[in-house]
C-alpha cells in the first residue's frame, strides 16, 4: 500500500519477517488488542491474492512487547502497558506525550487504552464493589472493596461456605449495623432467588437457621418481584451507613451457568472500562473461576484410570488410540451427570470426579452406583472394540473412591480451562487405590463404608478375596489393611508403602438391580 494520509504500512509477510515473529503470534496480539486488526487489500502486482496491512509503527510496538517480555511481564499486563505507536493516527488533540524508557523518542500513548478506545479492564483492577454468588446464594468471589463498602467485614477469611451464604449475611447483626438499609439488599437478591427457587426450600438455605429467620425470609419470598431474566440485569441501590452517611449505586447484576455476578458502580463514578468489561462474559467467568475462594467441603472422590494404557497406546495407530481414549470418556460422562459428579480434571489416561455433600445428599452412596455403572458400560465398550479389532485386550478402569473434608477450589492450567480441585489426603488415597486396582475392581477404603447408612451398606456386596489352600475365596463384610493384601509380592508392598496400614475393601456389585 506505501503511503496514505501520510501514513506507511507494511504487508504481513514483511511484517513477519523484520519482526521475526510468528503468524500465530501475530494473531494473538491483534485478539488481546495490543495492535489493530490489518487493512485488507489486493496488492497491485498480485490479482486475486489478499494480504493485510499494518501501519510501519506496529514494528516499533512488537519490538516494544519484545522489551516487556523479557522483563518477565504477562501479557495481560503488556496489553496494558505497551506503547500502542499506531493509535496515533487516530488520537485527537488531546492526547499526552510520554518519553518511552529506554529512548530519547516521544510516542503517543494512555496507560491502559486499546485501539478500538475501550479500556482492558481486569477483575483484579476493578475498585469498585463486586462478588459473585453460586445458586446456593453463597459467596464464591468477593473484592476488597465489596467487603469494606457492602458487607463491613472480611469475607475472605470465611472457609465455611455456608457461613458465606449471602441471606445469613443479610440477617446478622453486624450486617444490619453496618447497612440501616439492609432489607433492601435483603430483599433485591430475593428477587433473584425467587427466578429459581420455590418457597419450601427457604429453610435449607443455610444449617442452623432459626424459625424466625425462616420466617422473615418467606415474608421477604411472598413480597419479592421476580427478576427478568436478562444477560445483565441492572437496579438503582443507595446504601444509608450507620454514621449517617449515604452513597448511591447502579449495580449490575449478570448470570452465568455457573452463578451470578453482581457489580456495584458509584452514580455519577463510573470506572472506566467497566461496559466492556461487563460485556466480555467468557473472560469474565474465566477469571471468577480461577480465583474462587476455597471452600471446606465435604465430598466423595472417585479417581478412574485405564488399565494397560501404555501397551494399548503401543498397539493402536495414533488416530485409533485416541478414538478409543475420547470414545471412553464420551460414553462414561454420561454416568457421571446421571450421579452429579463434577469433573475434576484428566490425568493422563485417568479421569478425578467429585460427589459434593451439599450439592447432593446421597452423595456416597452416588458415587459407588456411578462406579458400577461404568464398570458396566466399560465391559461393553470392551467387547465393541475386541469385536473391531479381533485383540484380546480386555479395557478395564481400576476405580478408588474416597471421602473426607478438604479444602475445593478451582486452578487454571491454561487461559481457556478451569479445573475443580481438593487438596488433601482424600484425594491422593483414591488415586492409590485406582493404582493398586486391578481388573476393573473398585476399591474403596474403610471410611466411606462407615458413613453409609445401615440400608445403603446392606444393599452392597463388598469384601476381600482372600487365599484358601489351592483357591480364592471372596469374604463379604470384611475389610483388609493394604499391606496383608500384598504380602508375597514385596515390589508392590514397596511401591504401596505410604497407604499400608489403609483399611480397603472391594465393592463387587449391588444386591439390587441399578437402573441403567
Amino acid at each position: 500500500m506505501g503511503e496514505s494520509n501520510g501514513r506507511k504500512w507494511i504487508d504481513s509477510k514483511e511484517l513477519l519477517h523484520k519482526s521475526d515473529i510468528s503468524r500465530a503470534t501475530l494473531n494473538n496480539y491483534i485478539r488481546l488488542g495490543i495492535i489493530p486488526r490489518p487493512v485488507v487489500k489486493n496488492p497491485k502486482n498480485l490479482k486475486g491474492t489478499k494480504l493485510g496491512y499494518f501501519p510501519e509503527t506496529v514494528l516499533d510496538t512488537i519490538t516494544e512487547i519484545k522489551r516487556l517480555k523479557e522483563e518477565g511481564k504477562p501479557m495481560e499486563a503488556i496489553a496494558r502497558e505497551v506503547v500502542l505507536l499506531e493509535r496515533s493516527a487516530y488520537e485527537g488533540p488531546e492526547r499526552r506525550d510520554v518519553v518511552r524508557p529506554h529512548t530519547d523518542q516521544k510516542v503517543s500513548r494512555t496507560s491502559v487504552q486499546l485501539p478500538d478506545g475501550g479500556l482492558r479492564l481486569t477483575l483484579d483492577e476493578l475498585t469498585t464493589p463486586a462478588y459473585l454468588l453460586n445458586y446456593q446464594f453463597e459467596i464464591e468471589w468477593i473484592n476488597e472493596a465489596a467487603e469494606r463498602n457492602i458487607f463491613g467485614k472480611p469475607i475472605r477469611t470465611m472457609r465455611d461456605v455456608e457461613l458465606r451464604n449471602v441471606f445469613r449475611l443479610f440477617l446478622s447483626w453486624e450486617f444490619n449495623h453496618f447497612v440501616k438499609n439492609w432489607e433492601e439488599f435483603l430483599n433485591y437478591h430475593m428477587g433473584f432467588y425467587k427466578v429459581k427457587t420455590d418457597r419450601g426450600q427457604l429453610c435449607q438455605l443455610y444449617t442452623g437457621m432459626s424459625g424466625r429467620e425462616t420466617e422473615y425470609l418467606e415474608a421477604a419470598y411472598d413480597r419479592a418481584e421476580k427478576m427478568p431474566r436478562e444477560k445483565m440485569y441492572r437496579h438503582r441501590v443507595d446504601i444509608e451507613g450507620a454514621d449517617g452517611s449515604r452513597e448511591k449505586y447502579v449495580v449490575y447484576t449478570t448470570f452465568f451457568r455457573e452463578g451470578m455476578f453482581f457489580l456495584y458502580e458509584k452514580a455519577g463514578k463510573a470506572q472506566a472500562g467497566i461496559s466492556e468489561f461487563l460485556s466480555n462474559r467468557e473472560t469474565v467467568v474465566r477469571d471468577l473461576l480461577q480465583q474462587r475462594l476455597p471452600t471446606l467441603v465435604s465430598f466423595s472422590v472417585l479417581v478412574a484410570d485405564l488399565q494397560n494404557s501404555v501397551r494399548i497406546c503401543a498397539e493402536l495407530p495414533p488416530e485409533e488410540y485416541f478414538e478409543l481414549i475420547n470414545s471412553m470418556w464420551r460414553i462414561l460422562e454420561e454416568s457421571f451427570r446421571r450421579f452429579n459428579g463434577i469433573y475434576g480434571k484428566r490425568i493422563g489416561d485417568g479421569v478425578v470426579y467429585y460427589f459434593l455433600k451439599k450439592q447432593d445428599p446421597e452423595y456416597l452412596m452416588n458415587s459407588i452406583n456411578c462406579a458400577l455403572a461404568i464398570r458396566e458400560k466399560m465391559a461393553d465398550f470392551s467387547n465393541q472394540w475386541k469385536t473391531r479389532k479381533r485383540w484380546l485386550n480386555d479395557l478395564h478402569l481400576n476405580m478408588g473412591i474416597n471421602e473426607g473434608q478438604e479444602y475445593f477450589s478451582t486452578t487454571a492450567p491454561s487461559s481457556t480451562n478451569i479445573e475443580f480441585t481438593a487438596l488433601g489426603d482424600t484425594i491422593n488415597y483414591a488415586s492409590r487405590l485406582s493404582n493398586l486396582s486391578r481388573f476393573g475392581m473398585i476399591l474403596t477404603t474403610k471410611n466411606v463404608m462407615n458413613h453409609l447408612n445401615d440400608d445403603d451398606r446392606k444393599a452392597i456386596r463388598y469384601g476381600i478375596t482372600k487365599r484358601s489352600e489351592d483357591r480364592d475365596v471372596f469374604v463379604e463384610n470384611v475389610f483388609s489393611r493394604v499391606d496383608d493384601l500384598l504380602r508375597g509380592n514385596e515390589t508392590w508392598r514397596q511401591r504401596f508403602a505410604d497407604i499400608a496400614t489403609l483399611p480397603v475393601t472391594e465393592i463387587t456389585d449391588r444386591k439390587m438391580v441399578i437402573p441403567k
